[in-house]
């Protein structure tokens, strides 16, 4: 990891095997199930999870001004079915065209795309996640958002 880029790291064991959780990750209607805050739906999603396979989604969610969308494109980097998933992810336009984060009413410092780092290791009967999102501050909405999708995807595989 960078040491010049904040990152969020959150880490999490869920009572859960490793290839419920990395289907979770790995699959579009997985990954759209739980992705994003609370109240956050993934009404698009296009991932091919393959070294090189590009992702495009949309989340969607009710404002307090009203309805948005946020679209995100990115590639994936490296992939150990079932241990480790590394992509890249930057704001984008429904076209799948990288938006510049000033475009997005964040900080012009802001990096353009950022990179998650999902890791999986069996513990006993259960998983443990450990998801590192470098370019996020720990303290932004974007950590917030990630906390609030990572209790999805501990609810969903509660079951």
């Amino acid at each position: 990891m960078s040491t010049d880029q904040p990152a969020v790291v959150i880490e999490r064991t869920f009572d859960a095997p490793i290839d419920a959780v990395w289907n979770l990750w790995a699959t579009p209607e997985g990954f759209a199930s739980w992705y994003g805050p609370q109240g956050a739906t993934i009404p698009t999603i296009d991932i091919d999870v393959t070294v090189g396979g590009k992702r495009h989604l949309c989340m969607a969610m009710d404002t307090p001004n009203g309805p948005i969308q946020m679209w995100f494109v990115g590639e994936y980097l490296e992939i150990d079915e079932p241990h480790r998933l590394v992509y890249t992810e930057a704001m984008s336009n429904e076209a799948g065209d990288v938006l510049a984060p000033s475009d997005m009413g964040m900080p012009a410092d802001s990096p353009t795309s950022t990179t998650v780092t999902a890791e999986f290791t069996t513990t006993g009967d259960g998983t443990h996640l450990r998801l590192t999102h470098v370019g996020v501050p720990p303290d932004s909405p974007g950590a917030m958002g990630w906390q609030m999708a990572i209790d999805k995807l501990a609810a969903q595989l509660a079951g």
